[in-house]
């Protein structure tokens, strides 16, 4: 078992208002249904636990299930980290999401790291986390042209 990590950071500028893109960044069945690879949110108070499909690593299959704590200031960051009280998942993610002002539009940045363990030597690290950098592209290459769908801007 090795744990293995991949990132992203990104920000982009969007014609919405900040009050538009906060809607869609706080209600978890909606990006569970822009987000490839996530197949439900629930939502239990401040925690939030994602369900993800199968996701193929080097002949593994990894099913990833984790609850995250979120800290919300309305229409400015979303926090979220790895609830501490589940240390039996075996993935957890850290980050943030930013909203300013930006002209007539919304500025949105977005930074998350992904911590996963895997049954895998460590080894195999350069390859697994090539993978899941690719994986994590992909989503947010999705839920990006889904929310400027949903929000009219595509």
């Amino acid at each position: 078992m090795a744990t293995f990590r991949a990132g992203d950071r990104s920000t982009a500028v969007l014609r919405s208002s900040r009050s538009e893109v906060w809607a869609v960044l706080t209600d978890a069945d909606l990006i569970a249904r822009m987000t490839p690879y996530v197949t439900g949110i629930e939502v239990d108070g401040d925690r939030w636990t994602w369900r993800m499909g199968t996701i193929p690593v080097l002949g593994v299959s990894v099913a990833p299930r984790f609850t995250e704590v979120m800290t919300f200031e309305p229409e400015e960051r979303i926090d979220f980290s790895h609830d501490p009280s589940r240390p039996d998942e075996m993935t957890a993610v850290e980050g943030t999401y930013r909203l300013a002002d930006e002209g007539e539009g919304t500025e949105v940045s977005i930074e998350l790291d992904i911590a996963c363990t895997l049954p895998l030597p460590g080894l195999a690290r350069p390859a697994v986390e090539r993978v899941m950098a690719g994986v994590v592209k992909h989503m947010g290459t999705v839920f990006s042209r889904n929310l400027l769908k949903h929000l009219g801007e595509s």
